[in-house]
């Protein structure tokens, strides 16, 4: 229950917007954002998913709003960021989470679709940022949580253009943190490592797959959206205001 976990008064009103949150750790994070008494925004392009999300919720202090947003779209991406701060107002909190790891050869990848997969998978990471940027500076601070991966690390197969994408985004929380320290902007990196999201049971988890990544994990259990979730809040709230540049493993002890 999120009653039994850390509660932060820091992110009370605070305005957070979380990109890929309509369903999957997106999802959890916008149902913990939303406990804490935040004012969430959350953009997708999966409408009915988030229709389902904003349905689940109970009543909270601030009801979260859905913003269509085709993320490979920079200009999409600047107007729906543009409509979040004129109608919740300036964002304080980003949480960069939007990906899609559908499985691809090495052989078959032609020059079209790895730019479209490092369209879904990091050039908006650096868009959405730099649009909230400037109303971040305006307000004194701000946090970004920019979402990689442990599949980088193993290093995974069967998805290389996703797996280049998540690595850049770990040098890209580095150099932003450089970057925007001096406007008290915190950037961090969260990499989960088998997260047992709805996607990812039905497409990938099969019960031989399970076994073979808990005899991996140290931790011997499954690792759940709300894992991510809960360190996430941690990242945005002031409780971690000395931290930033950094990258988070989350895997119970995968790599």
């Amino acid at each position: 229950m999120r009653e039994s976990f850390a509660h932060y008064p820091s992110l009370r009103d605070a305005v957070v917007l979380i990109t890929g949150g309509a369903s999957g750790i997106g999802a959890s994070m916008v149902e913990h954002f939303v406990f804490q008494g935040a004012r969430v925004a959350f953009v997708d392009v999966n409408a009915e998913s988030a229709a389902k999300l904003l349905g689940s919720i109970p009543a909270a202090t601030h009801t979260p709003r859905f913003f269509h947003c085709d993320l490979t779209d920079v200009a999409a991406v600047r107007a729906a960021v543009a409509k979040v701060e004129a109608e919740i107002g300036p964002v304080r909190v980003l949480v960069n989470n939007a990906a899609s790891d559908d499985r691809h050869s090495f052989a078959e990848v032609t020059p079209e679709y790895w730019d479209e997969r490092i369209a879904v998978n990091l050039r908006h990471q650096f868009f959405v940022s730099q649009a909230v940027v400037p109303g971040m500076i305006r307000a004194g601070c701000g946090s970004i949580i920019n979402m990689s991966s442990i599949s980088w690390m193993i290093p995974a197969t069967g998805l290389p253009v996703y797996i280049t994408a998540k690595a850049g985004i770990v040098g890209l929380t580095r150099t932003l943190a450089k970057e925007l320290g001096a406007s008290k902007i915190r950037v961090n990196c969260v990499s989960p490592g088998a997260i047992m999201t709805e996607r990812q049971r039905r497409l990938w988890m099969t019960p031989e797959y399970i076994a073979e990544i808990i005899q991996r994990q140290s931790l011997k259990r499954e690792l759940l959206p709300e894992d991510v979730a809960r360190l996430v809040l941690f990242l945005a709230s002031e409780d971690s205001s000395a931290i930033t540049g950094q990258n988070f493993v989350i895997d119970g002890g995968w790599v």
